[in-house]
């Protein structure tokens, strides 16, 4: 028996297995990773050109195919630009349009790429690991789809023609007579860029279909409607318009007529703003084109304001009404012209009556004596015209009538021929025998000198100042009748020759006047207060006195052979002086007149037939 071999510890013999299994291991180890990679990059080398195994898109599995092949499966798969259709709807009326009419494409060399670079587009390393996750976890790939919004912008474009409309007012027509209206419409445009907003999302979402509200803004009007002018206009022309007027005594005067042809020549249509901005028919009349019509009208419309007229009763110390006050008017253009405006737009009433301006008279019926100071006679004088002819009387008792019952205010100054008025055949007188020129001739109005002398003597009389006063160029008898001496006569002639006085107290005056036929006798009488004045007159102071001319004979043709017509009477000249003194309550002189007449001598003139030989005799 072989006794064994023993060994140090640390020389003791090594198991060979140990040592080969390592080695084992080892070498395995490398022939895995080798045979791995070599497994790897024959994957590698295999899916090089094709998309790797695990990518799929629009639910095409694309694993192993080249791009040109992953891009004919796509295109075959890919048919939502045909098939999706859009509404576009805008109330009840709507706008189908495909996809792909919209500007959708398919891209699919993009998308095939997007698959083949999954797995391909980095590191070697990178790459296989991301192979490998795309081998085990697959990888779906968003398919590349062109929106082409021009496309979409000119389709909306196209339905925008037939939706927009600009904004129609509505209008008024007017043609002659006629009246019509036609009604307002809103305007609309589509907003086009709105709108493709709400098709986007859509579009991206790849919906296969959807309604788009179409938005259309709506721009309203500016004049919404006519129908209220139109309703005016056709009152306007609903017919004619009369003007009608009362004259002061109650009798109606006119009517004056517009006609409806006439009033829609003068219809005017304006456009008036409204408080919320908004625009509105308003309809007029040009009525300022009647008013030179009414101009000429108004002189014949005019009335003079009348005093009312009294008689002093001296039982009862009151004033009696012998005439009654009288408005005076004038017609008033514009406020006839807005009647005129008012009565074209009222088909009911279709007269406008005339509009006048008023003005009250001074004096009216409901004045008393006490308040107006006339309390007493203060002044009277009386003259006669016995010997006058018809005429003369008869423009004697015109002229009187016209004074008869006048207030004469405080500080007022009387004009005879203001309240005498026009002498005139029209106003009343007749023709008489005037003193004109240097003669006494036939004229209108021949006897009123009558009148102006006596109400003369009566203003002297009662102490009132004389303003203005021109005397006779001779003496006339009428004015010497019952031995009145000479030298207070007052002449007048319009418009040169005035006789006046003033009231110069602080009281009204009221004259009264008075015709007494049986003694051939006028009278005037003046009412007042007498502030306490006395009147005395010096008189007459006759110096000068020179013989009357020669006779002189005048031709009349229509007087026979014999007859003869005497028209003047032979006077003296004079010169004739008279003084008035004013004496106040006490005595003591105020004021002293001094009143100066110069007469010419006056010849006697007859006339007689052509060929009396008296005619020869007067040179």
């Amino acid at each position: 028996m072989q006794t064994p071999e023993y060994y140090p510890a640390h020389r003791r013999p090594v198991n060979p297995w140990l040592m080969r299994l390592p080695v084992l291991v080892v070498s395995g180890g490398v022939l895995t990773v080798a045979a791995l990679a070599a497994l790897v990059m024959a994957f590698w080398f295999a899916y090089s050109d094709r998309i790797v195994p695990g990518v799929s898109a629009l639910g095409v599995n694309l694993s192993g195919l080249t791009t040109a092949e992953a891009q004919a499966a796509l295109r075959q798969r890919f048919t939502y630009a045909d098939q999706a259709v859009f509404t576009f709807r805008y109330g009840d009326r709507f706008w189908q349009v495909s996809a792909a009419e919209l500007g959708v494409t398919f891209d699919a060399e993009a998308t095939a790429a997007d698959a083949y670079n999954a797995g391909h587009g980095g590191s070697l390393t990178a790459n296989l690991v991301s192979q490998a996750s795309i081998w085990l976890n697959g990888r779906s790939i968003a398919p590349v789809v062109r929106y082409d919004q021009g496309q979409t912008f000119m389709r909306l474009a196209a339905i925008a023609q037939e939706i927009n409309q600009p904004p129609k007012d509505a209008a008024l027509l007017i043609n002659g007579t006629l009246v019509a209206t036609t009604p307002a419409q809103n305007g609309r445009a589509l907003d086009i860029g709105a709108t493709l907003e709400r098709l986007e999302a859509a579009v991206r979402r790849l919906d296969t279909g959807a309604e788009i509200p179409l938005v259309v803004n709506e721009t309203p009007p500016l004049i919404w409607d006519a129908e209220a002018a139109a309703a005016k206009a056709r009152a306007a022309l609903s017919g004619p318009v009369t003007l009608v007027a009362d004259n002061p005594q109650g009798g109606t005067l006119g009517p004056w007529t517009a006609t409806v042809e006439q009033i829609a020549a003068l219809l005017e249509v304006r456009v008036e703003p409204d408080a919320d901005g908004a625009r509105r028919y308003d309809l007029g009349v040009n009525v300022a084109a009647f008013r030179s019509y009414l101009e000429g009208l108004a002189p014949g419309l005019v009335s003079s304001t009348r005093n009312a007229r009294f008689h002093f009763n001296e039982d009862t110390r009151q004033l009696e009404v012998i005439q009654a006050a009288l408005n005076g008017r004038a017609l008033d253009v514009d406020e006839t012209l807005r009647r005129l405006e008012t009565a074209i737009f009222d088909p009911a009433n279709r007269i406008a009556p005339m509009a006048f301006t008023y003005t009250l008279p001074t004096y009216h019926e409901g004045l008393t004596a006490a308040e107006l100071g006339i309390v007493e006679l203060v002044g009277e004088a009386t003259t006669y015209y016995t010997g006058s002819t018809q005429s003369r009387k008869d423009n004697i008792f015109e002229a009187i009538s016209r004074f008869d019952g006048l207030i004469i205010g405080p500080g007022e100054v009387f004009s005879f021929n203001t309240h005498l008025g026009d002498i005139s055949l029209e106003s009343g007188f007749v023709q008489g025998k005037v003193i004109y020129g240097g003669r006494t001739v036939d004229g209108v109005g021949g006897g009123v000198c009558q009148v102006s002398t006596t109400v003369y003597r009566a203003a002297l009389a009662a102490g009132f100042p004389i303003t203005e006063r021109y005397s006779h160029g001779y003496r006339v008898g009428f004015y010497e009748q019952n031995n009145f001496p000479p030298g207070l006569d007052a002449a007048i002639y319009q418009p040169t020759a005035d006789f006046k006085f003033l009231n110069d107290t602080p009281y009204h005056l009221l004259i009264e006047t008075s015709v007494f036929p049986g003694s051939n006798a006028i009278q005037f009488r003046l009412y007042s207060t007498n502030p306490g004045r006395q009147v005395v007159m010096q008189g007459p102071d006759i110096r000068n006195l020179s013989s009357p001319p020669a006779t002189v004979y005048e031709a009349n043709a229509e007087l026979a052979p014999g007859q003869s017509l005497q028209v003047d009477w032979a006077k003296e000249g004079a010169d004739v002086t008279w003084v008035r003194i004013i004496l106040d309550a006490s005595g003591q002189e105020i004021r002293r007149d001094t009143i100066y007449t110069h007469y010419q001598p006056w010849a006697a003139v007859i006339q007689v037939a052509s060929g009396d030989p008296r005619l020869s005799q007067s040179g």
